[in-house]
């Protein structure tokens, strides 16, 4: 890895971090001191922790993925490979990406960069962080998400549009996801056309699946992450605020941000990132 940045001539300091908000800390302290370019190595939970410590300076981040679902870095076209991935990095270009806020109902606000959400995904994170953590990438996700099915009752969830003309929606849901980018939980399509800068979220209802329905969708799951349109009730919005009919938390890049209510909102051009130069330039 050193010898990727050696030869891209950016020497680089690597520094071991042992928790997110440790990552935070020494972010802000380098930025503090002048650093102008910050990578994360991990996956969208660390690079979450990177893009808050950045937003609001003008430093530019890049992201080695190393996790286990590694969306974000997809959405951005950087490799899987930690080499190749600082190879085009250095060799591409900083864009401007959104990120979207979440203020949780206990205070709390913090942004995210690919996908969150309410519902079964928050007991998908616990499981996929927890005693599936060690199985690989998609596979992690998809078991976690088969036991955390077996055990969920389906939320009954209304989404709000403030400063829009747009009326609520309300639905009983497996899931109801808050998106930047078009894939979340390792590959996972639950917003297809989701753009990481066009300056919009991406609201997707998923309705209560029966158990057939679910072994179903597991082979199109690990060939393409995609799900049917009629499993999903899509929006887009600059802002929503999702209630739900029991306490539940809502989760960001897999790491659980705080209980719901929950207010997301849109926040175009927030960060620069270092990611390969877009076609034709």
């Amino acid at each position: 890895m050193r010898r990727a940045f050696e030869v891209g001539n950016a020497p680089a300091d690597f520094v071991l971090t042992e928790t997110t908000k440790d990552l935070e800390s020494r972010a802000r302290v380098a930025i503090g001191q002048g650093r102008r370019f910050l990578f994360a190595m991990g996956g969208d939970g660390t690079f979450q922790g990177l893009a808050n410590a950045a937003y609001g300076s003008d430093v530019v981040v890049g992201v080695v993925p190393a996790g286990g679902g590694n969306d974000f870095a997809a959405a951005l076209g950087i490799p899987k490979d930690p080499v190749a991935a600082v190879r085009v990095m250095l060799y591409g270009q900083a864009r401007s990406v959104d990120l979207l806020r979440a203020r949780t109902s206990d205070g709390c606000e913090r942004m995210y960069v690919g996908g969150g959400g309410l519902g079964l995904d928050g007991e998908i994170s616990r499981y996929a962080s927890g005693v599936y953590r060690r199985l690989p990438g998609r596979w992690r996700y998809l078991v976690s998400a088969v036991r955390a099915w077996l055990e969920f009752t389906p939320l009954s969830v209304r989404a709000e549009f403030p400063g829009s003309e747009e009326a609520s929606i309300e639905a009983s849901v497996l899931l109801a996801g808050v998106l930047n980018a078009s894939r979340y939980g390792a590959g996972l399509r639950v917003a297809p056309a989701a753009k990481i800068n066009d300056g919009w979220l991406n609201l997707s209802f998923v309705r209560k699946l029966t158990a057939i329905e679910v072994l179903g969708l597991v082979p199109r799951l690990l060939k393409d992450g995609t799900l049917p349109e009629s499993y999903l009730q899509q929006r887009q919005a600059r802002r929503v605020v999702l209630r739900a009919d029991r306490p539940c938390f809502f989760q960001g890049d897999g790491e659980i941000l705080g209980p719901a209510p929950v207010e997301i909102e849109v926040v175009p051009g927030a960060l620069k990132v270092l990611a390969p130069a877009a076609p034709g330039r």
